[in-house]
């Protein structure tokens, strides 16, 4: 028996049918806990991605059946859709391109869905790169496709979109933000973001706060990295924010060799934020320095930190001003990105409550902000192989230790260039009072491949080869003390390389390795135990849980389709 077959088997023959008539997004939906809505990325501004939902729990959680699945498909097609649903339409068309790049993924086959799927008013929406889609909740029906004709760039994900009332933004791989109307999937207006010509690429989600839509880009060369502030109405730009200095007087010029290679430093932001709505602070991180893998041209690491890439940065949305930076790899030399979500949690700290920002850098170590001022209050490392730092300075920043920078002869480093984590999401459940993260722990051997200057922009003049690991695992993490409460590691390969979902029933989904979605009852200090599991494919994106006509689905991707599960 095919595993579809197999799965078909488990859908109820009493379906609900009929598509839910959406309705505007209500931005206070945004400023809480996930419930019966999926607003924005990670269900919340702050990140945490826990949802207060109990229907499911770890005394029912095996009974959780299959209530629908609907594979897509990119380009000017449509997709299947649901089992039970219409045959879909043809693809609404947007984009500049006169002779549009094919791209596989992108104009055809099976797209890659690893980005946050938004579930408003029981209307999923959808994307990929060039691509969105509108879909019932109750049974996975394609409601409307739209496809972005591209000029190419650099395809290799998309986050999600973001909502604004009766609207939908969505960047795209060549450096568009495209406003789409949620009802009928028309395009409303597009703006170019970034220079296609510098070898920009979009992948990230944009954020929806009040009147702002914030927007990052990537790059992976030698060009600056900004934040940028557009009107959701009109797209017309509100304000820029570079994340390394551009001109004379800018404040870290003088971390930079020269204002030359501060401008050419990188700090890209390509990956979602978070929101402090009582301070007005939007709260993101910024990608690594470039050259990425060697110092010799932005300047000696005792004095020039390279601000400010790879930092955890404050932003005021009304402005565009910085407010505070944490950096958390000065002077990187590893491709170390600090632009892992930035968690928003209320609680105690050295014994009173404290308002903080929390985030597990891919450099192997955890690290606790007071997210109204910035200060730092705690570094510890998460990572037992990480092997880099000679030690901790006075501001809890990381002092690199130079014997394991890229050398001819090689250096064994951990984490390897992936980084101990990576863009999957993290998760900080209120009842344990524990932070979860996908945690990889590999050795590589980092050798410098070329020692001329013009050979060294971007990602050149390096070559990491792996030559160990320890394995990947979910790392539960006491944030008081940043010590590990527990350490489970997967057996299947890929396991948990997609990120993780806590819910108020005492579960924790994962991507349990070897095309296996898991959900794990936890159980505080003590490691969790697996309690149910379907076998999907390769799973693509964080599980995300919500409620549509008083049940609870939770909701995963893999292999280009979407897998909707219920208690049966």
């Amino acid at each position: 028996m095919t595993r579809t077959a197999k799965l078909l088997l488990l859908i109820p023959f009493c379906l609900p049918r009929g598509s839910l008539a959406g309705q505007a997004l209500d931005p206070a939906l945004l400023t809480k806990p996930a419930t019966d809505a999926w607003p924005t990325y990670a269900g919340d501004y702050s990140q945490r991605r826990y949802s207060t939902l109990t229907q499911i729990d770890t005394t029912n959680v095996r009974h959780l059946s299959l209530a629908w699945v609907s594979r897509l498909t990119a380009g000017a097609g449509g997709g299947e859709g649901g089992f039970f649903g219409p045959p879909a339409t043809a693809a609404i068309t947007g984009g500049v391109a006169e002779n549009p790049v094919n791209i596989p993924g992108s104009t055809s086959g099976s797209p890659r869905l690893s980005g946050s799927i938004l579930q408003v008013d029981g209307i999923l929406y959808i994307s990929s790169p060039d691509n969105a889609w509108a879909m019932d909740a109750l049974d996975g029906h394609i409601l409307w496709h739209f496809w972005w004709k591209s000029r190419g760039g650099t395809h290799i994900g998309n986050r999600g979109m973001a909502m604004y009332g009766d609207w939908l933004y969505l960047e795209t791989p060549d450096d568009f933000l495209v406003s789409l109307d949620a009802k009928t999937g028309q395009e409303r207006w597009h703006r170019e973001i970034a220079d296609f010509s510098q070898q920009y690429f979009s992948t990230t989600a944009p954020v929806v706060v009040g009147d702002h839509v914030l927007v990052g880009t990537g790059d992976d060369l030698d060009a600056p990295g900004f934040l940028q502030s557009f009107d959701p109405t009109t797209g017309d730009l509100q304000w820029k924010f570079y994340t390394v200095p551009m001109k004379q007087g800018d404040p870290g010029l003088e971390t930079w060799a020269s204002l030359d290679a501060a401008r050419h430093g990188g700090a890209q932001v390509w990956m979602p934020g978070s929101y402090d709505p009582e301070t007005h602070l939007y709260i993101f991180g910024t990608g690594n320095p470039t050259p990425a893998y060697t110092a010799l041209l932005r300047g000696p690491r005792d004095v020039h930190t390279n601000l400010y890439t790879c930092s955890v940065v404050a932003v005021n949305v009304e402005t565009g001003k910085m407010a505070w930076y944490f950096q958390t790899s000065p002077n990187d030399t590893h491709d170390w990105d600090s632009t892992q979500p930035s968690v928003l949690v209320d609680g105690m700290f050295g014994g009173k409550p404290r308002k903080m920002a929390m985030q597990t850098s891919r450099n192997g170590y955890f690290y606790v902000l007071d997210r109204t001022s910035g200060e730092h209050l705690l570094t510890m490392k998460y990572s037992d192989a990480a092997n880099w730092a000679q030690g901790i300075n006075a501001k809890g920043q990381l002092v690199r230790n130079p014997e394991k920078d890229n050398t001819v002869a090689g250096s064994l480093v951990s984490p390897d260039n992936g980084g101990a984590t990576n863009w999957y999401p993290s998760s900080y459940d209120p009842q344990t009072g524990l932070f979860y993260v996908v945690l990889r722990e590999v050795y590589a051997m980092y050798y410098l491949t070329n020692k001329d200057p013009r050979m060294l922009v971007g990602l050149g003049g390096s070559e990491q080869d792996v030559v160990g690991s320890l394995g990947t695992s979910i790392a539960a993490i006491d944030y008081q003390t940043g010590k590990l409460a527990w350490k489970y590691r997967f057996e299947g390969a890929g396991g948990g390389g997609s990120g993780l979902l806590t819910t108020a029933g005492g579960l924790l989904f994962a991507n349990g390795g070897s095309g296996d979605f898991v959900a794990f009852g936890l159980r505080g200090t003590q490691p969790p135990v697996p309690l149910w599991h379907a076998h999907i494919g390769s799973v693509e994106n964080a599980a995300e849980t919500y409620t549509v006509g008083g049940r609870q689905y939770v909701l995963v991707t893999a292999e280009g389709a979407l897998y909707a599960f219920y208690l049966q």
